[in-house]
């Protein structure tokens, strides 16, 4: 077996080519982050994420309710494609439950990729404190939820509506006692989680409602094609161990060992072995130095990688970079995550962008981040921008 000796630099040089952050695709449906989803959270964010990527333009309005790094109109779908590219964009909550944008046209296979693979892992996924004993039901929690989902949602209900009727047709044991709503309902982790198994997207249009998914094909019946969402996840955040691709997942890497794809190449970055699919390395080997400047938001792709230690090997700063709650985006430079940002509306007119760089950057860098606050803005569908605090 041929092991590749990789830095650290030349990995995050890989993973900046793999992210298209030169804007070479035009498209943004094209961008290869959708095969493995672009989170929504907070809403609106996956518009900045693909404006990162791509020079497509988007029309879009301010969101009064959010002062995070991006934001979003209500009734907008985020990342919508605006420019006659091929196919469409759906936001729903998929892995992990998390709300996320993926092509309308790859959904129903990606049910099936995500589904989970064993009772094990089914109630690995559902990891919650409160519905103890329904976890242990497995794949039949799952599907019990989905289906009654599926059979709710026939046009757009508000969310609490939803999870209402769901919770009086799923066992017992998949609900709990809710203090704050007074009133028994489904676990928050599964409900979210169904929502791409059931075929019910995100509708913004007026606070948060769900809707059905067009011609949805119904419930997986099993998984398929699990080996797949893997390997994506390491051709754009790789080399990765299995670990760090499970919990992408919401697992771990024993209940995916049996879905773990072939062909893969052993990476070691500074002395710790990883894995990448063999037909990526010579794309490992030869990535050229990145040269390029970003405002990611928070959560963005290329912070889904699970081996933060090699994203931003300072703890300090990872303290700084990821927060249980109110995450900024970050200032990407030539690979390296060298500071963070928030956006803040002021007005209708104007994004105030505060930038925190972890260290001095030069002249070059500084001019980069206003031009990138400018796109940010015209993203979020104001005319100025202010940039501060660099």
């Amino acid at each position: 077996m041929v092991t590749l000796d990789v830095p650290r630099a030349q990995v995050l040089a890989y993973r900046v080519a793999a992210h298209q952050f030169d804007r070479a695709v035009r498209a943004p449906g094209d961008l290869a982050v959708l095969d493995l989803g672009v989170q929504d959270t907070p809403y609106g964010s996956a518009r900045v994420a693909l404006s990162a990527r791509t020079d497509a333009r988007t029309d879009e309005a301010p969101d009064a309710r959010t002062d995070g790094a991006s934001g979003a109109r209500a009734g907008v779908a985020p990342g919508a494609p605006t420019d006659g590219e091929p196919g469409d964009l759906t936001l729903l909550w998929a892995a992990r439950g998390a709300p996320t944008l993926h092509r309308t046209a790859d959904l129903p296979r990606l049910a099936a990729a995500l589904w989970p693979l064993s009772d094990a892992d089914a109630t690995t996924r559902i990891a919650s404190t409160v519905i103890r004993d329904g976890a242990k039901l497995g794949i039949a929690a799952f599907r019990a939820a989905a289906e009654a989902m599926h059979d709710v949602v026939r046009g757009a209900l508000p969310k609490g509506e939803v999870s209402t009727a769901v919770s009086a047709r799923i066992p017992a044991s998949l609900t709990f006692w809710c203090a704050t709503c007074d009133a028994q309902h489904i676990s928050g982790a599964l409900f979210q989680q169904v929502g791409l198994f059931a075929g019910v997207r995100l509708d913004l249009t007026d606070g948060t409602a769900l809707a059905p998914v067009p011609g949805w094909p119904g419930v997986p019946s099993e998984a398929r094609g699990t080996a797949d969402v893997l390997d994506t996840y390491l051709r754009l955040l790789g080399p990765a161990t299995q670990m760090e691709a499970a919990k992408f997942l919401g697992t771990t890497a024993a209940r995916i060992k049996d879905a773990w794809p072939g062909d893969l190449t052993e990476v070691r970055i500074d002395g710790r072995s990883a894995w990448l699919p063999g037909d990526a390395v010579d794309a490992l080997r030869d990535a050229p130095k990145p040269r390029v400047v970003r405002l990611l938001p928070p959560l963005d792709p290329y912070l889904q990688a699970r081996d933060r230690d090699l994203l931003v090997p300072d703890r300090a700063r990872q303290s700084a970079v990821w927060k249980a709650i109110g995450s900024p985006g970050v200032v990407l430079v030539d690979g390296e995550v060298a500071g963070t940002w928030r956006g803040k509306l002021a007005g209708r007119k104007r994004l105030d962008v505060e930038v925190v760089p972890f260290a001095p950057w030069p002249a070059r860098v500084t001019r980069e981040v206003g031009t990138e606050a400018a796109r940010v803005a015209e993203v979020r569908g104001v005319p100025e921008v202010r940039v501060t605090g660099h």
